[in-house]
């Protein structure tokens, strides 16, 4: 089975609110908009995807909920650990889920532009950015665990 990951930076958000916790900032209208266009985009290209693992914070929560709405898609599972997390500690987390076969992973940046950066160029300190919503779509390899520069980009899209 071929092994694949979508990494998707959640849209658009609400800045954050006086006395709440940024991982209650739900999407902006703009961010919604993107949500949408993401589902689109991956209808249109009639992308299948096995896994979908989400940060729990609500902007990327309704950025996966709203994009597989439209595109179809397996259950998404919320992970903590996506929140803040390292380009590591979301290696980890693909190498858990190897037997998958395409796997979307919706969380932020810094993390997810570093792990894009890892997985292409062999190095996170090297990133060049992921705008929210913007998705890279990466060919794995079919085996073994992940390491820096195996990955091969296969499309990058943002509305």
């Amino acid at each position: 089975m071929s092994r694949e990951v979508l990494i998707l930076r959640h849209a658009h958000a609400e800045p954050q609110a006086a006395g709440s916790s940024d991982l209650e900032r739900p999407l902006s209208k703009v961010g919604v908009d993107e949500a949408d266009a993401v589902g689109r985009w991956l209808a249109k290209h009639e992308i299948k995807l096995d896994r979908a693992l989400s940060s729990p914070a609500a902007r990327a929560r309704q950025t996966a909920e709203r994009a597989l709405a439209i595109a179809g898609g397996p259950a998404i599972a919320f992970d903590p650990h996506i929140y803040e997390a390292t380009p590591g500690t979301l290696i980890a987390l693909l190498d858990r889920a190897a037997g998958a076969g395409r796997t979307l992973i919706v969380g932020h940046n810094p993390g997810l532009e570093q792990l894009v950066a890892l997985l292409l160029e062999g190095r996170s300190d090297d990133y060049r950015g992921l705008p929210p919503a913007g998705l890279a779509w990466i060919k794995l390899p079919d085996d073994g665990e992940l390491e820096p520069g195996c990955g091969a980009a296969r499309d990058f899209w943002f509305p």
